[in-house]
């Protein structure tokens, strides 16, 4: 892809306004709110630390619900995306050896699958290859943030270059820096929460079950284990254990760590085959005390962090990008400006509570599954019994899942 173009260094003059939003952060978030912007006649520039072939080439693999489909569906960008991607029409709850299933299937919702599994790479050239060929849309890459100063009525950021430091003037700053985010920390904005006595083991392998179309979330008293399909009969492994254990099933040998994974996936799979390393990363919990001030914003893990059970936390960024899109289209619309807190305060008031809310289930389910005490053991298995057969139950659970729970943005109707 041919994205030299892109990479123009915006210059500025002392006191002049270069654009309307400088996102900071030029990953899947970030550049899904550039996207949904697209057409808004907003200049936009977007600030990102790694070349943007760089940017695009983790391996890493995540859980896209409905919800987050529709809003590429919105965007124009889905059908690009869809053919490369693991799809699931089925989910799997367990635990452990307990033999109550509950099973959810894409006749429950009546949508034709009930989601998807898209490794990083694909997701993110997609959306950069959507916005090459925007006028509207600049890149400043690879650059760091050093500083942003506030004035009455735009922003200064200050970038670090290869050529040396640059500053860019916009009526609104987004932070979409990730969960060490540059931008919340310039802004002195702080955040609650804690990091999990549990580290995840990711990988993929390969496999010879004869379908590949059901999402497994497994839980264990070590803690929870996600399986999402891929193409190509591949699979997608999120393992949770505590912190010793996730390093020492890294340090097995392949022959070791794959006869540990089918014990722990009970056969299910077939035969399976390792083809990816083994990355260990730590977990956490985080909500920003405020996502907004003037001439601020902050989406995704810049905002909020989650525990990667049940596959929400990019997906709750992506709704962030798709809200704040609405949120500034409608206040141009009105002649508003677009960085003033009270424009901003409605992203905040929108999006804060719901994340909250998928913050706090995350955290019981992780918790709440994650032990042997006998008394939780057994209520938690009653849990599971009521769900397979209380059907208003099912589906409360089964629209959390797919984020269908909650106000949708305009651009996924």
């Amino acid at each position: 892809m041919a994205l030299e173009q892109q990479n123009r260094i915006v210059e500025t003059t002392k006191n002049s306004v270069d654009c309307d939003i400088v996102i900071v952060g030029g990953g899947i978030v970030g550049t899904t709110l550039a996207s949904a912007l697209k057409d808004s006649g907003l200049k936009i520039t977007i600030v990102e630390a790694k070349p943007l072939e760089v940017a695009a080439a983790r391996r890493q693999a995540y859980a896209f619900s409905i919800l987050s489909s529709r809003i590429y569906e919105g965007i124009g960008v889905w059908q690009q995306i869809l053919p490369h991607i693991g799809k699931f029409k089925n989910i799997r709850l367990s635990d452990a050896e307990f033999p109550q299933v509950v099973t959810f299937e894409e006749q429950d919702l009546n949508t034709d699958y009930l989601g998807y599994v898209a490794q990083h790479n694909v997701v993110l050239t997609a959306l950069q290859q959507h916005i090459t060929n925007c006028s509207n849309i600049n890149w400043v890459c690879p650059a760091e943030v050093t500083n942003v100063t506030n004035h009455s009525n735009f922003s200064t950021v200050t970038v670090k270059t290869a050529d040396g430091d640059r500053s860019i003037s916009a009526k609104l700053v987004i932070g979409a820096d990730g969960a060490r985010s540059q931008i919340r920390n310039l802004a002195n904005i702080t955040t609650r929460g804690w990091k999990y006595w549990q580290s995840c083991v990711a990988f993929t392998i390969k496999h010879t079950a004869p379908q590949n179309d059901t999402a497994f979330e497994r839980f264990w008293a070590t803690g929870p284990m996600g399986i999402l399909p891929l193409p190509g009969n591949r699979c997608q492994i999120v393992w949770t254990n505590p912190h010793k254990r996730a390093k020492d099933l890294q340090n097995l040998t392949e022959a070791e760590f794959l006869q540990e994974l089918e014990h722990y996936t009970g056969g299910l799979l077939g035969d399976l085959e390792l083809v990816s390393d083994r990355l260990i990363f730590p977990v956490q919990l985080m909500q920003c005390d405020r996502y907004t001030q003037s001439r601020l914003a902050l989406i995704g893990d810049a905002a909020h962090c989650c525990h990667p059970v049940g596959g929400q936390g990019l997906n709750l960024g992506i709704r962030d990008a798709a809200t704040l899109a609405q949120i500034l289209t409608e206040a141009l619309k009105r002649k508003e400006d677009i960085g003033s807190l009270s424009v901003l305060q409605r992203y905040e008031k929108w999006r804060k509570q719901e994340n909250l809310a998928i913050l706090g289930f995350t955290d019981f389910l992780d918790r709440f599954f994650s032990n042997n005490w006998l008394p939780i053991v057994a209520v938690r298995r009653l849990g599971l019994w009521l769900m397979a057969h209380i059907k208003p139950l099912k589906m409360f659970a089964l629209r959390l899942m797919t984020g269908l729970k909650g106000k949708t943005p305009e651009i996924a109707l």
